[in-house]
């Protein structure tokens, strides 16, 4: 037997208050991307043009758009983990806000099902 339209719609409140929950967790969030970033220098007889060829770093260099311009930024290597949590959370909070836009819609759209059907027996 299928689950009548309350039940689905308390199903669906349930899910998204837990969503909602999930959200207090989730700490510092930053956008943009992370990357390790490999030189060579000027010098011939440095090993980085040895073989095999050596580079210097790795150099971590967080990049993002800030005022509609993209922003790029040298970071040492406490820094970088820092970033990388904050991304990784700002990742994870786009995740659960998807989720509770789907969840949304379903309820709204029952919502909506029983608003028409009050309306018209008006």
């Amino acid at each position: 037997m299928a689950p009548s339209k309350a039940a689905k719609l308390a199903n669906y409140e349930r899910r998204y208050r837990e969503l909602v929950g999930q959200l207090a967790a989730i700490g510092f969030i930053r956008s943009g991307s992370l990357a390790p970033r490999y030189n060579y220098c000027g010098k011939a007889n440095c090993r980085c043009h040895g073989d095999p060829p050596q580079p210097h770093g790795p150099y971590f260099q967080w990049t993002a758009k800030v005022d509609g311009k993209t922003v790029n930024r040298r970071l040492t290597t406490r820094e970088a983990e820092l970033y990388q949590e904050w991304i990784a959370n700002d990742r994870h909070l786009r995740a659960i806000i998807d989720q509770m836009r789907e969840v949304a819609a379903k309820a709204t759209e029952l919502i909506l099902e029983d608003a028409r059907r009050d309306e018209s027996k008006v």
